[in-house]
């Protein structure tokens, strides 16, 4: 769950696709180096970034106000 604070943060969508980009390029580090308990622990956090960043992610921009 993202706080206040981590949307400030990421609402530049560079910084998203970088964080994402690094899980990712950690994942197959740890694959390639024959570690697959941490490769599986990055890849969880890749699709934690892909699903929270991307799919979920709110900007203020794309709101749509409710009356």
């Amino acid at each position: 769950m993202l706080t206040e604070s981590d949307r400030a943060f990421f609402r530049p969508k560079w910084r998203r696709v970088a964080a994402t980009l690094f899980c990712a390029a950690w994942s197959v580090l740890e694959w390639v180096s024959n570690e697959p308990i941490w490769a599986t622990i990055a890849v969880g956090i890749t699709f934690y970034c892909l699903w929270h960043f991307f799919y979920k992610f709110e900007d203020e921009d794309k709101q749509t106000p409710t009356e």
